[in-house]
């Protein structure tokens, strides 16, 4: 697809702000980049697009989106003590089409997490589905993180993808 510079630009940005809101632990923020009916979803099996009647890490709609951030600030779960210092990482960013107004992109990503000394790294294949509210600014209506090793055993994830 031919995608004009200024899109593509403006694409970029918006996930690259995504990314550096997470890390910076902005949750107010990053709530505010979704659509109300958006769904942020993080597969086990990545060939399975049935989401909804599959086992999935994350398969939040906007109440369990709220939740879940009700839960990351607490400090009442186990997995938030002590929070991770988290990097993302993004490259390949690539437009795959813009039909109707729903703009479908894919790109590479990577979450390095520290925590008592240890370093560990999430690479995933990210897919977004963005669209624009009332006033022409982006918003997520879909994000799918198909991280890499989704099928191993991941211990207490105190972040967002």
């Amino acid at each position: 697809m031919n995608v004009p510079p200024d899109l593509y630009s403006e694409i970029t940005q918006f996930i690259s702000s995504e990314a550096d809101i997470l890390d910076h632990k902005e949750y107010v923020d990053w709530l505010n980049l979704w659509t109300d009916s958006g769904l942020y979803i993080v597969p086990v099996d990545h060939t399975n697009t049935d989401y909804r009647n599959s086992l999935n890490v994350a398969y939040d709609d906007a109440e369990m989106r709220q939740l879940r951030i009700d839960r990351l600030t607490s400090g009442e779960a186990v997995s938030t003590h002590k929070a991770q210092n988290t990097v993302r990482t993004l490259s390949r960013i690539r437009v795959l089409d813009d039909i109707d107004g729903l703009i479908r992109v894919r790109a590479a990503y990577c979450l390095y997490e520290s925590k008592k000394g240890i370093m560990r790294e999430f690479p995933a294949d990210v897919h977004y589905k963005l669209v624009r509210d009332s006033e022409g600014n982006l918003k997520m209506e879909e994000k799918v993180v198909n991280i890499l090793k989704s099928d191993e055993y991941l211990s207490t994830i105190a972040y967002l993808f």
